[in-house]
């Protein structure tokens, strides 16, 4: 897979502009900082499927009584 195939089809979506976005002009502290913003972004939405998983399993196993 490309990495267009995971883009935001919308030109304005907030992810669409951050994976386009120069790095270039970015110091190593800024680097660093986004990469710890981006890290913890990445646990908040782990954390989100889990709960939507478990969500899921919840709901299948009151149905399943």
């Amino acid at each position: 897979m490309d990495l267009e195939d995971y883009l935001p089809r919308k030109g304005d979506d907030p992810l669409a502009r951050l994976l386009t976005q120069d790095l270039g002009p970015l110091s190593m502290a800024e680097l660093e900082a986004r990469i710890a913003a981006l890290e913890t972004e990445i646990a908040r939405t782990k954390s989100k499927i889990e709960s939507a998983v478990n969500h899921k399993a919840n709901a299948e196993a009151l149905f399943k009584q």
